[in-house]
């Protein structure tokens, strides 16, 4: 008996069947997390591999080098802490915040989130910078979305943006205590320990 005489009645089970392929397929793609580990409890982020590979990249070979061991959160950006900026973000900012070591680092390509599509929504890492192709190991985590610091945003007056990488899964919690902390001109007074970022999800 053919099945498959009734065209119409063959369709919806031919579509059927290859969106259960496409879902068992997207299911075993690969994810990478990483746990940072500070003072105030752990975050975990997964890392958008694919969306960014430059920046995704970077960030992983600091962290498997053991760069971020020992390093800090040191910046927190809150509505209430930027009276100069007309565009105002939040987001908590860390790294290994010294400039004599910064100066050695190399830095990379940017990856503009108009290239990624990854935005800068609730719990978005994404790297520090001046200039467009000037970062390296700083990086910060968004607090509730940011559109202004993705692609043709205002944050920035060169209208690039930042490079967006991954998102905070499990954790921020621990994100919004360190922005609550106190602060002097967006630096915290007393800058949180980060014991080490370290890879905990590869597949």
């Amino acid at each position: 008996m053919n099945l498959c005489r009734n065209i119409n009645w063959c369709k919806p089970v031919i579509l059927l069947i290859l969106a259960l392929l496409v879902g068992s397929v997207s299911c075993d793609r690969p994810v990478t997390m990483v746990l940072i580990r500070t003072d105030l409890g752990d975050m975990t982020v997964e890392i958008y591999k694919d969306q960014a590979p430059v920046t995704a990249a970077n960030f992983l070979s600091h962290v498997e080098r053991g760069d971020y061991t020992n390093s800090i959160f040191y910046r927190a950006v809150r509505l209430d802490n930027q009276s100069q900026s007309k565009v105002k973000i939040e987001v908590i900012q860390g790294g290994l915040f010294h400039d004599e070591v910064l100066d050695t680092i190399a830095p990379i390509r940017h990856e503009s989130t108009q290239e990624t599509g990854i935005l800068h929504s609730d719990g978005v890492i994404s790297m520090a910078r001046m200039e467009p192709g000037s970062a390296s190991t700083e990086f910060f985590i968004c607090i509730g979305n940011q559109p202004s610091l993705d692609y043709a945003g205002d944050r920035n007056p060169d209208g690039q943006g930042f490079a967006a990488f991954g998102k905070v899964v499990k954790g921020m919690n621990v994100a919004r205590a360190i922005q609550a902390l106190p602060d002097e001109e967006q630096y915290l007074k007393e800058q949180v320990h980060i014991h080490e970022i370290s890879l905990i999800t590869k597949r």
